[in-house]
């Protein structure tokens, strides 16, 4: 009579084993955080009475929660029910980190200033600007215009985002205002809130949530309010109260 054969992690190819740990510690998916007006109470933001806040609670994952809220009597409320969307595919960096092509959104909070798009004009009482065939956004880290939005003919710079892309990803954004002013270079260029490819899909380190969730954001939105984003993990969001 044969002898049962009981698992072994021993027994295990290294390979496997491997696989087995990464598996095991891998991030779970984004959960909603349930004390989310007490955090963004525990902020000292003057001025602004408008934020989203785009958190998960594992800077590796690109999957996040983003809330929508404002504040009224000295008190910061949600404004809608929180929805799903994604961040750059390799997480969060952590603040003041971000770095060119490294596939990861920035952590911190950013003012929210313009709103950009494929048609003449949209619903917002964002400042607006279309974006046309010949816009382009530098990301080339070398040149004197990196990390703004130019004219073809008017920039020397060897790599760029196409303003009017060939999909619907730019159709309605926002410009968050990541490494603006200053610039510094290679510190990240180009981190938009915009339209997402799908659930489960990643960006190179903008936020992306769906086409209706963007469009009820830039009709919300009040400049007057002086609206801003805050970004990075519940752990890294924490640090940014303190």
């Amino acid at each position: 009579m044969r002898s049962k054969k009981y698992f072994s992690i021993r027994s295990m190819p290294l390979i496997f084993l491997l696989s087995f740990v990464l598996f095991i510690l891998s991030c779970a998916p984004a959960t909603r955080v349930t004390d989310v007006t007490t955090i963004m109470n525990s902020f000292k933001i003057s001025g602004s009475s408008q934020a989203l806040l785009a958190t998960n609670n594992c800077a590796s994952s690109s999957a996040i929660i983003i809330y929508s809220l404002e504040k009224k009597d000295g008190q910061w409320r949600k404004f809608t029910e929180s929805f799903g969307g994604v961040i750059g595919r390799n997480g969060f960096a952590e603040p003041a980190e971000k770095r060119e092509g490294d596939g990861k959104s920035p952590s911190g909070i950013f003012p929210l200033e313009t709103a950009f798009g494929y048609d003449e004009a949209i619903r917002t009482k964002m400042p607006y600007r279309q974006a046309l065939p010949d816009d382009l956004w530098v990301d080339d880290v070398n040149a004197a215009d990196y990390n703004r939005w130019v004219k073809k003919s008017n920039t020397k710079a060897n790599s760029y985002e196409n303003m009017k892309r060939d999909d619907d990803l730019y159709k309605y954004g926002l410009v968050i205002e990541y490494n603006t002013n200053p610039v510094i270079p290679g510190h990240g260029s180009a981190i938009f809130l915009h339209v997402w490819k799908g659930d489960g899909s990643s960006t190179s380190g903008c936020v992306a949530t769906s086409e209706d969730n963007v469009v009820k954001i830039l009709g919300w939105l009040d400049p007057e309010k002086l609206p801003l984003i805050i970004m990075g993990t519940e752990s890294t969001i924490e640090r940014l109260i303190q």
